[in-house]
């Protein structure tokens, strides 16, 4: 992939440096005292939460409702929206309602931002993007008003409406449900089949990525003709929804989910499964669940969602690359293919890249927080971050009780989940010449 360097900056590089000015002016305005119900806001809260909503994560330092005023809580929106779609995304899209012209650089940067296959076609896919976001937020934010309204009234039964459907859509996990009982989530509607199907479909939707919605959009349920992108986020997103929920329903249809109703049940074990996959909301107590739950989904958090869409993780791609390439080898074949497809050695190379990446970031802060504050459990300090990697936001409970150099690691890893971890990465290195002159082979053993 090119990165073609403008006015001294990689199209990476511009992108990392985008999100993290969006961060900057949210820490300010979430640092208002008009943006806070009691006092104000100090600049590490605040920067953990302007972080964690752009960055599309939810965990949070205070609850969302009892702390923030309506204008914090519209920052906090804003933010999720920005982050979820994209600066580039948004700011071509109003170039094009304007009608000024998209210069080839844009496109480039749009191309790199969006994670889209090829350039052409990437400003039409914009138009798609933008217009499907602000379709599927709207009727998710229509069906659970048949549910807000009636409990808080009209004003605020559409607001809560259309604050959740887009925290959904976005994978944000940001939610105003603490009115009751704070850092609640949607536990309350444990049981509520609208609540729970509008909420996973949108987070299903929103992370399955925008190539799927274009590769849809244009062939319908004509399957043959999905490209080979779109087959394997399908297929990967429906066995770890399905199959996840599965699993959790037997780790926890004895303890967390005891005496349920068997309907109930259900919805619990496919929202577990769901949210994990970069959401971040609840209907269960996450500090409850059984450690064969939490290793779950601390591993649904790290793979995440798919390219391109509004989740984080490793991304369901990167997994089903590296699990055909080891089969394959192990069944000494050539390469790694996929439905009769072979997959470039450059695709290979990038989901090592990634994962590596990813393994060493989730282990050194483990390292570090374990380090600091010992009292912690492992377990949980595991669990908080690979939710912080995967954009998740789910916890154990402990996020509140985190260390301010604690917080300042849990900021890193949702602003290198969100952009990316090798692109951040690569947004330090400078591409170099290879460099003719190579060195004798060496070797060595390994297994």
């Amino acid at each position: 992939m090119k990165r073609k360097k403008q006015n001294g900056l990689s199209q990476i590089q511009m992108i990392a440096m985008g999100f993290f000015i969006i961060i900057v002016v949210g820490t300010m305005l979430l640092m208002l005292p008009c943006a806070t119900k009691e006092g104000s806001t100090g600049i590490l809260d605040a920067l953990f939460t302007a972080t964690s909503a752009t960055c599309v994560t939810g965990l949070v330092v205070a609850d969302t409702f009892r702390h923030w005023t309506l204008f914090g809580q519209l920052v906090i929106l804003a933010l999720i929206q920005t982050g979820g779609l994209g600066f580039m995304t948004i700011g071509v899209f109003f170039s094009i309602y304007i009608r000024r012209k998209i210069s080839l650089r844009e496109r480039e940067l749009l191309q790199e931002s969006i994670n889209t296959l090829q350039l052409a076609g990437v400003v039409r896919l914009t138009k798609l993007i933008v217009k499907g976001t602000l379709l599927l937020e709207g009727i998710g934010a229509v069906f659970l008003a048949f549910r807000f309204v009636p409990e808080m009234g009209w004003l605020r039964g559409c607001y809560y409406s259309v604050f959740h459907s887009v925290s959904a859509f976005c994978n944000g996990g940001f939610d105003l449900m603490g009115e009751r009982e704070a850092y609640a989530s949607l536990t309350a509607y444990a049981g509520d089949p609208l609540v729970n199907l509008v909420i996973m479909t949108l987070i299903v939707v929103g992370g399955i990525g925008f190539i799927v919605w274009q590769d849809i959009f244009t062939n319908g349920l004509h399957l043959r003709k999905y490209m080979l992108h779109t087959k394997i986020v399908l297929l990967m997103t429906a066995g770890l929804v399905f199959g996840g929920g599965l699993l959790f329903w037997l780790f926890e249809r004895n303890a967390l989910f005891q005496g349920h109703a068997p309907g109930t049940q259900i919805l619990e074990a496919l929202f577990s499964s769901v949210t994990a996959r970069t959401a971040g909301f609840n209907t269960v107590d996450t500090g409850a669940l059984s450690s064969g739950s939490r290793l779950l989904t601390m591993l649904l958090m790290f793979i995440g969602g798919s390219p391109g869409s509004t989740a984080g993780g490793i991304k369901t791609t990167t997994v089903v690359v590296l699990i055909m390439y080891t089969w394959n080898s192990l069944c000494s074949k050539n390469g790694c293919s996929v439905f009769e497809r072979r997959i470039p050695d450059e695709i290979i190379k990038k989901s090592s890249m990634v994962l590596v990446i990813n393994l060493l970031m989730a282990l050194t802060a483990g390292v570090i927080i374990s380090g600091i504050q010992p009292e912690l459990s492992m377990d949980s300090i595991m669990f908080e971050i690979c939710s912080a990697i995967g954009t998740v936001g789910m916890t154990c409970g402990i996020t509140r009780d985190l260390s301010t150099i604690s917080k300042c690691v849990i900021i890193f890893l949702m602003y290198c989940g969100r952009i990316g971890s090798m692109t951040f990465a690569l947004s330090f290195m400078q591409k170099k010449k290879t460099d003719p002159v190579q060195y004798p082979l060496g070797r060595i053993t390994v297994g």
